[in-house]
């Protein structure tokens, strides 16, 4: 019997057969150049549909001239025809169906500044970037669903199978048919009729332009979280409104919008898993025959067949999974799930593509490569005695694959278990998914004959000792003290950083008196998990700062949940101020600080708990004595320079290939 069965049951859309219900939803991949398809674009979408997806949504596509990004995709004029043409019958080869996006932000913006070219239904401002769009007359939304629909005729042309109109995350055609949004008293605003009026012009545009053989999908606002906006009852209207025209094919809805809402566009692991279920649940009844495609966190595969079985969707939108691992469907059916690279959740990748580089994932490191659904790597030309010294996740990840090319590897570790630095990272609240990292390198370098020397402290003498020839350092960093707090404190090791602290705190159940503090250097996502762990054992948490916020270093849609969190669980937070030690701490257990720019000390009394975060530096001390005693020694991870986890794996899986 096929493993999954609901899942692997073939659907027909528009008279065109699906092999699965397994869809990749739109996801921007920064991969085309001057509004062209490149080769790595159509690889990515390649390996996804030889991976076994039935159905691919491209990211937002260039559909009328204003839209001038140049890694759009162009489609409104025949600016690169030959191109799409490639990119369509690449993917349609793989008996999978290609679907082009048609979206346009409208006033959204995420990225730092205003759109000062930004179109929308009214002049009202964007609540993220304050972007307040020129307002768009009825002759140039005429003239805009002209464009969509000329567009997706191209596509039509060009071999693909449908187009996906997105009318979800705040953006432009969410905003005509938002109360919140759409202050119009012409023909295209006002009463809810006349705010459809733009989507249901454009449905009727692209089905009389490209007939009843193309697919036509809608991507809707489920839940938008914004008061007088979008909510499941105004959803649940939308729905029922669009799908009655008898014109679409498949519905979506997307959650948030363009507002302190953006995080439930993207939910990351602070969430539930199938986290739309509930709007899923609350709106289905309203698409009639029309199948539903479920979105939201569904990353395993008898996650994803049980939607299916259940009736709660015909589809299931498998987004960032088939980032990470392509050949997510084809190792489903085949009965390999455990073979699986699983998504983290960490969204890294929507990390960076909005600073518009070319899309990269945490637990995939060659995404949009030729040999990204390799299973089988190129032998080593020479085999070589391989040592890796650190079993943290650029290690393992150096060590299985180096094992899989025929290289004698084995890796030693100061650890009991595998995973270093992320291992504790995944003891924290919303780390839970990081696991899947570690233990997906530690299975498959048993099955490739990974030597594990575990509890053994890695010197140059006994590595020396094991006559390598090649040694790959991944010994990581550690936290530099603060130029803020006396060197006496460090010498006496009365202050702790804050990762030391937290695994003496790993088995601490019981409540603690007092306040914990944070002295935060760092602005990344472990600190800000440390503190909701600390606000589990303590009555107070304080996290303080130089940096006039906090979170700086992350991605927008997680410090949305970050500041979120904090302010839900009453953590509180003290920026643009440093702690300054003196006899108080001592005598009367108060912290005291002062602004950054001078005044008076304030106090932060009954203190029990005080560490600091800040950036690292390598632990690198066996690189030169190894060095000089003739070894090839490579720096890998934190080791070579302290970064995050998608440069871990990255250069594990570098080095790894190299040797």
């Amino acid at each position: 019997m096929t493993p999954y069965s609901s899942l692997f049951t073939p659907l027909e859309l528009a008279g065109k057969r699906l092999r699965n219900r397994i869809v990749h939803p739109s996801m921007t991949t920064v991969t085309a150049a001057d509004g062209r398809v490149t080769d790595r674009l159509i690889q990515y979408h390649l390996n996804r549909a030889r991976g076994g997806a039935a159905m691919l949504v491209t990211e937002p596509l260039a559909t009328a001239p204003h839209q001038k990004i140049p890694t759009r995709v162009r489609v409104w004029n025949n600016h690169d025809e030959d191109g799409l043409k490639r990119w369509a019958a690449a993917v349609e080869a793989e008996d999978c169906r290609l679907i082009g996006q048609i979206q346009d932000a409208g006033r959204g913006r995420h990225a730092p500044g205003r759109n000062y070219e930004a179109i929308g239904a009214s002049a009202l401002p964007d609540d993220i970037s304050w972007t307040v769009p020129h307002i768009l007359s009825v002759t140039e939304i005429e003239t805009l669903i002209g464009h969509f629909a000329n567009s997706a005729e191209r596509l039509k042309r060009c071999g693909f199978s449908g187009v996906e109109l997105s009318a979800g995350h705040g953006h432009l055609f969410h905003q005509f048919m938002s109360p919140y949004s759409n202050a119009r008293t012409d023909a295209y605003g006002g009463n809810f009729e006349s705010r459809m009026r733009l989507m249901l012009e454009l449905i009727a545009a692209v089905r009389e332009q490209c007939g009843s053989s193309f697919i036509l999908g809608l991507k809707l606002p489920g839940v938008d979280g914004i008061e007088g906006s979008i909510d499941i009852n105004l959803s649940r209207q939308i729905s029922a409104r669009l799908t009655a025209t008898g014109s679409v094919d498949y519905v979506c809805f997307a959650q948030g919008a363009h507002s302190r809402t953006l995080e439930m566009h993207i939910p990351d692991g602070h969430t539930e898993r199938d986290t739309n279920a509930a709007t899923l649940a609350a709106v289905k009844d309203t698409t009639g025959a029309v199948p539903v495609m479920a979105l939201g966190r569904i990353g395993d595969p008898a996650q994803a067949d049980a939607i299916i079985a259940r009736g709660e969707a015909e589809l299931v939108g498998i987004g960032r999974a088939l980032i990470t691992d392509p050949a997510w469907p084809r190792k489903a059916q085949l009965g390999q799930a455990s073979r699986i690279r699983y998504c983290v959740s960490g969204n890294t990748c929507w990390k960076t593509i909005v600073a518009y580089q070319p899309i990269a994932c945490d637990n995939n490191p060659r995404v949009a490569m030729p040999d990204e659904l390799d299973e089988v790597f190129s032998p080593a030309l020479l085999h070589k005695k391989v040592v890796v010294v650190g079993s943290g996740i650029a290690g393992l990840e150096a060590a299985w694959i180096a094992a899989a090319r025929g290289h004698d590897v084995t890796l030693i570790g100061r650890s009991t278990e595998v995973g270093g630095k992320t291992r504790q990272l995944a003891k924290l609240p919303g780390g839970e998914d990081l696991s899947s990292i570690y233990d997906f390198q530690y299975v498959e370098g048993v099955r490739a004959g990974v030597n594990y020397q575990l509890n053994r402290e890695g010197t140059v003498t006994n590595i020396l000792a094991m006559r390598p020839d090649v040694v790959v350092l991944a010994t990581g960093s550690t936290m530099t003290w603060p130029g803020c707090l006396p060197a006496s404190l460090k010498d006496e090791d009365l202050v702790p950083d804050l990762r030391s602290a937290m695994a003496e705190l790993e088995q601490v159940a019981q409540p603690q008196r007092g306040c914990a503090v944070i002295l935060d250097l760092d602005h990344t996502e472990g600190t800000y998990a440390s503190a909701e762990r600390l606000r589990t054992l303590f009555e107070r948490v304080v996290i303080i700062t130089p940096r006039i916020s906090l979170a700086e270093d992350v991605a927008l849609v997680t410090r949305q949940g970050i500041y979120r969190r904090l302010h839900q669980k009453g953590i509180e937070s003290i920026v643009a101020s440093e702690p300054r030690w003196t006899d108080a701490f001592e005598q009367q257990a108060t912290l005291e600080y002062t602004s950054v720019y001078g005044g008076p000390l304030r106090g932060i009394e009954h203190v029990a708990f005080f560490a600091y975060a800040s950036p690292r530096t390598p632990d690198d001390a066996m690189y030169a004595p190894l060095k000089d005693a003739g070894i090839d020694v490579r720096k890998i991870g934190d080791c070579r320079v302290a970064r995050n986890i998608i440069a871990a794996t990255a250069e594990g899986d570098a080095v790894g290939r190299e040797i």
